[in-house]
């Protein structure tokens, strides 16, 4: 009986799948290796939003100091999210080579001392120059999320994928927050002048962010099994599958069209980070820390609004399958996008604040519910699509911000209104995802599923046969 009840133990703390990932979700654990993984991805990726973020809060004392115009702003906004598309696309190969956790924290490394260069700029060439280099960082959102989808099965990964990315996008609300703080004790208890004060708050952002990505190469794990390097001299991969893995993402639409949604939920998000202090400071004349409070509430939503996003999905994965995930997606996205127009044709400050935090809870959760949808995309090139979709974001980010929030085209409150129409409108080609073995919004699956039970048709792209895996390739 004794060597049966040793066979029985599981090495893991969480029940597992087939494939060694955990079947369920437990955010208040720290067991290694998926939960630990869990808390240290989404630590590094809050750090790297602090870091983008901690400049926004700012911004009305660095224009005065560095006599930015509102090109200035408008073209250093951009710079932000274009550095983030290049990197984004390139760390979703960089996840299927060398693995999430190397990834990650070599980029967290090598951009954390740009935020902290930011002290030295003296111009606005230099400020934008830097705003484009810190932008970089973002892209570990897609390191995070392969690495979920690496550690959690599919009937939790919506959850998983939805929390770790939603508690880390609260850096950029704790950075609203925070920021405005820093400077002001910088000023009042250490007498600093105002043009010193500004630059000395970004060395806080960068210190932390070198911090947690040396957490992540100190206690990371790739895989249940161990290391993403170990994994791949396993299987013995072939010299040709990067190039063949990277064709099979950039040939497969439904990546493309997620790419267009998440460009309009987390783009219009990261657009909304960006504007809506400096926003609330020069139309209804708040202080700088009021304006930052507010803007603060917009990322701090991400606490449970993502996460609830895609808790969503998984329920209606269960409840309804992939049409059940479509259906979510397209709902909360078109209502986000409602709520936008309204935000732009509200003149209160009251209103304002209450329609902004609906916004942001809805907005959010679409990211979570776009999330709850890439893994089942293609298990072969899962870096490649989740590359595509995370750099969506900020390519809808710098076309929003180059189309309505740069020069002074349209007033801000008609620009945030006709970013909620270009919501709505680039949430409707979700209408045409369809996977033939789980059908779409509007058809049923064209495969024979007779075969197998309804939860065992669930989990089939992550444990199928190489043929019924070459349907999503």
């Amino acid at each position: 009986m004794e060597p049966q009840s040793l066979k029985l133990q599981s090495p893991f703390a969480l029940p597992v799948d087939s494939d060694n990932k955990a079947t369920e979700f437990r955010p208040l654990q720290i067991s290694p290796p998926h939960m630990r993984a869990f808390h240290l991805a989404w630590l590094s990726l809050f750090s790297c939003f602090f870091s983008t973020f901690s400049i926004p809060p700012l911004l009305p004392i660095i224009r005065d100091d560095l006599k930015l115009t509102e090109t200035d702003i408008g073209n250093a906004g951009i710079a932000s999210f274009v550095g983030a598309i290049f990197s984004r696309l390139a760390m979703g190969p960089a996840c299927d080579l060398m693995g999430p956790r190397l990834a990650s924290a070599t980029l967290s490394l090598a951009t954390a001392p740009i935020i902290m260069s930011a002290s030295l700029v003296t111009s606005p060439t230099c400020f934008i120059l830097i705003r484009f280099g810190v932008g970089f960082s973002l892209a570990n959102f897609v390191a995070t999320q392969f690495w979920m989808t690496s550690m959690f099965s599919p009937s939790v990964v919506g959850l998983a994928n939805g929390v770790s990315a939603g508690w880390a996008n609260m850096g950029a609300g704790v950075a609203q927050l925070v920021m405005p703080q820093i400077y002001y004790l910088l000023v009042s208890l250490l007498d600093l002048p105002v043009s010193t004060a500004w630059r000395v708050s970004f060395l806080i952002p960068g210190l932390f962010q070198a911090v947690t990505a040396i957490m992540v190469l100190a206690y990371g794990q790739d895989l249940p099994s161990g290391s993403y390097k170990d994994f791949r001299k396993a299987i013995k991969t072939p010299k040709d599958n990067f190039s063949e893995m990277l064709y099979n993402g950039l040939s497969n639409y439904r990546g493309w069209i997620l790419a267009l949604t998440y460009g309009y939920c987390f783009g219009s998000e990261l657009t909304t980070d960006n504007i809506i202090a400096q926003y609330f400071y020069d139309r209804f004349g708040v202080n700088l820390q009021v304006a930052g409070m507010i803007a603060a509430s917009v990322g701090l939503a991400n606490l449970f609004s993502r996460p609830m996003g895609g808790a969503l999905s998984d329920k209606m994965g269960r409840s309804f399958g992939m049409r059940g995930r479509l259906w979510g997606l397209w709902l909360v996205q078109t209502v986000a996008g409602l709520l936008c127009v309204l935000l732009g044709r509200v003149n209160s400050l009251w209103g304002s604040i209450a329609v902004l935090c609906t916004f942001s809870v809805f907005v959010q959760a679409a990211s979570g519910l776009t999330f709850g949808v890439v893994p089942f995309v293609s298990k072969r090139s899962l870096g490649v699509i989740a590359g595509m979709t995370g750099s969506g974001g900020t390519v809808g980010a710098v076309a929003t911000q180059m189309l309505l929030f740069s020069g002074s085209r349209f007033s801000v409150q008609t620009s945030i209104s006709l970013m909620g129409l270009m919501m709505i409108i680039c949430t409707l080609p979700v209408t045409f995802i369809y996977f033939p073995r789980w059908g779409g919004m509007f058809f049923r699956p064209s495969c024979n599923t007779s075969s197998s039970s309804p939860e065992e048709d669930y989990h089939l792209l992550h444990s199928g046969s190489d043929n019924k895996e070459s349907l999503y390739k």
